[in-house]
């Protein structure tokens, strides 16, 4: 069955994409906890649809903007979760439950820097698939989809690839702020983070699907600029400087965007 369309909706503190089949439903990553009742409502009431045709949803990475309502949704309508194969847990250990936490307080920060309420984004940080991809697999249930790892923002990012529509999802692989591409604060792998960039710039997408930013059209250009300005140490976030962080960002942002 042939892609209808890729719908939006608009999520707690970012975008979730959509892909509309005939009778099936593939969701490019989970949102928040928060989110799961506003997507099931997008398909019962805008699409109407049995939420039962939510076949598929994708975790792209851990964080709770992409992963956090995965397991409730799987709950509510039967779907299958597909995530990145790997080793061990993002959130492994000690420092991995800390670094959870860490990333919950973030979402609430950022959360209110758009003006949002507090609400619950609580999720389990070990992710039970139902499958785990690699690079070059096709989507289960969504043939026409293809998984690219591009790691670099965590060790086992995935971006996907429909090469029908020449659209990429690319999750939190790069940002979109005033009108400008730039990549995500979290940087744990910078030299994997450029071979992601120029993986996806090879393909040539005619169209991004940004988590963080919307649709967006790019160039070669606009990779490159990426790619030159990657850092060559990795950047992480805290519970300490968590703050900082968010403010280095918005600098890199304004900066980027006086930037010729």
């Amino acid at each position: 069955m042939s892609l209808i369309d890729i719908v939006a909706v608009e999520g707690y503190i970012q975008t979730t994409y959509m892909a509309v089949y005939p009778e099936k439903l593939l969701l490019l990553d989970s949102g928040c906890r928060c989110d799961v009742d506003k997507i099931l409502a997008y398909i019962t009431d805008t699409l109407k649809r049995p939420v039962e045709q939510l076949k598929t949803v994708m975790v792209t990475h851990m964080h709770p903007d992409h992963a956090g309502g995965a397991k409730l949704l799987q709950h509510k309508t039967g779907c299958q979760i597909v995530t990145a194969m790997s080793d061990k847990p993002w959130y492994h250990g000690i420092w991995g439950r800390v670094a959870h936490l860490n990333d919950l307080g973030l979402t609430y920060y950022v959360a209110s820097r758009q003006g949002k309420s507090i609400t619950n984004v609580w999720y389990n940080p070990i992710l039970k698939a139902d499958i785990n991809v690699q690079d070059g697999d096709r989507v289960p249930n969504f043939e026409d989809w293809i998984v690219l790892e591009t790691p670099g923002h965590t060790d086992r990012d995935l971006s996907l690839w429909h090469p029908q529509s020449r659209q990429a999802y690319t999750a939190d692989l790069i940002l979109l702020i005033k009108n400008k591409f730039v990549s995500p604060y979290l940087i744990t792998l910078p030299d994997a983070y450029r071979a992601s960039l120029n993986k996806v710039k090879a393909l040539q997408p005619t169209m991004l699907l940004l988590a963080h930013g919307k649709r967006a059209e790019i160039s070669d250009e606009d990779f490159d600029r990426l790619i030159e300005w990657t850092p060559n140490e990795p950047r992480k976030t805290t519970l300490k400087n968590g703050f900082k962080l968010i403010f280095s960002q918005v600098k890199f942002a304004r900066k980027r965007v006086d930037t010729p």
